[in-house]
């Protein structure tokens, strides 16, 4: 009920993730959750919550700036709105990653425990540097998913039907 993707190119998981959220919508799949779009300033780093809010979750610290641009108080309030969608009813909840939020115990990883103590499907992307964390996190449950189209689609719509 955990499938994730990881060895991808910089925005392919995005980008991928994004287009299984619209094609399950547009099945008419109640999704819940998060695809991260980059858009305004260079570096901004933005939140689509399916259905809703565009939340910005980085800060401006400035050019010369080398520290975490990540804004907590606006992840925690996408987990929020995410959390909303799940108590309302999901039929999957995806989210754009399980970081080093997650890594820590923070940020999406509640929800995604959650979800799945439900028993709603969870899709999510990897990154090489926290996979380590989430296997420990996922203790046996998580499936590995090619990152294309047809693979991630066919895993929730498996999991749906279960």
């Amino acid at each position: 009920m955990l499938g994730y993707i990881t060895g991808f190119a910089e925005g392919q998981a995005n980008d991928l993730l994004g287009c299984v959220a619209a094609a399950l919508q547009a099945e008419g799949v109640r999704v819940a959750g998060v695809v991260q779009v980059n858009t305004g300033a260079r570096g901004a780093m933005d939140l689509q919550v399916l259905g809703g809010d565009l939340v910005r979750i980085s800060q401006s610290l400035g050019t010369l700036s080398r520290g975490c641009r990540l804004d907590a108080a606006g992840l925690e309030r996408a987990v929020g709105l995410v959390e909303a969608q799940l108590t309302a009813g999901a039929d999957v909840v995806i989210v754009n990653k399980f970081g080093k939020q997650e890594a820590a115990g923070r940020g999406f990883r509640p929800l995604i425990g959650a979800a799945l103590g439900a028993g709603v499907p969870v899709l999510l992307s990897v990154g090489d540097g926290y996979l380590a964390a989430f296997e420990e996190f996922a203790d046996g449950m998580g499936r590995a998913l090619a990152p294309v189209d047809a693979d991630v689609l066919g895993f929730c719509r498996e999991e749906m039907g279960r």
